[in-house]
């Protein structure tokens, strides 16, 4: 698999000095960086880049005030009104998710699958999106903040459950919601919360946006409610105006753009 690949030929050791890279499009240049933070994300980007799998690429998907996402090989030289997003590599990469790398504006973020499918998160090994956002109040920010609070709770609840060792439990869980027995579900999920409890206290304690993360969404914006789902690995160090045209052309029903928009070529750059 390539991410082992990577990890045993030293590739992901030897990445840790800042790099920059410069993706030029029809509509203007963006220059990001990426984090070492996320080594798996970067070391795989670094490999795509040199490679000239970006070259070409169309943004196929674009929403105003939220992100422009790229990625898809299906998108070069794709028909006019074809429908895209479902490409990529015969790989993805494990979640790298740093809570301290969050989706600000201009923030550099890998796509992937559904929780439904992917329960771990993994990334798309070639898709990612660039944040544009929105500002944000504290009232929603501190609504958001219980959001991802309420959700590491079940997180840890559901990764608990489904270790290999505890199937009966799973088993008795399933049981009770087949029947729709409300009240012994309740009852079972109360014993769990109690011998998890030091661990729920932590996740609560921790909370969810820091005060430094809250000034940012209020001051430059972002995508807060897809903090802690999905890998940033990157940030725009240059172009945010080429992001926001981009984010402002007309688009089918499909949040593809009328008028296609290119990756001219993707470079490691100074």
């Amino acid at each position: 698999m390539l991410i082992n690949l990577l990890i045993n030929s030293g590739f992901v050791a030897s990445q840790t000095t800042e790099t920059k890279v410069l993706l030029k499009t029809d509509m203007g240049d963006i220059k990001i960086k990426l984090y070492d933070e996320t080594p798996l994300h970067k070391a795989n980007f670094i490999k795509l880049v040199n490679e000239g799998f970006y070259n070409g690429l169309l943004f196929h998907r674009v929403i105003n005030s939220f992100m422009i996402q790229t990625g898809d090989p299906q998108s070069k030289n794709a028909q006019p009104g074809a429908m895209l997003g479902n490409g990529g590599t015969n790989y993805n990469i494990p979640a790298e998710i740093v809570s301290a790398k969050f989706n600000k504006r201009g923030a550099l973020a890998a796509a992937r699958q559904g929780d439904n499918v992917n329960p771990k998160r993994e990334s798309s090994g070639s898709q990612f999106y660039i944040v544009q956002g929105n500002k944000f109040t504290i009232e929603q920010l501190n609504s958001m903040s219980q959001n991802i609070v309420n959700q590491r709770k079940n997180d840890l609840l559901v990764a608990y459950v489904t270790k290999p060792e505890n199937v009966k439990l799973k088993m008795q869980i399933d049981s009770l919601q087949r029947a729709k027995n409300q009240t012994e579900l309740t009852n079972l999920v109360n014993q769990l919360n109690i011998k998890l409890k030091p661990e729920l206290d932590e996740i609560v304690k921790a909370g969810g946006f820091t005060a430094e993360q809250k000034e940012i969404y209020m001051k430059d914006g972002g995508a807060p409610h897809l903090d802690g789902a999905y890998t940033v690995f990157g940030e725009v160090i240059e172009g945010m105006d080429i992001v926001d045209k981009i984010a402002l052309v007309e688009k089918d029903k499909n949040d593809r753009p009328i008028k296609d928009i290119k990756i001219i070529s993707a470079q490691i750059v100074k």
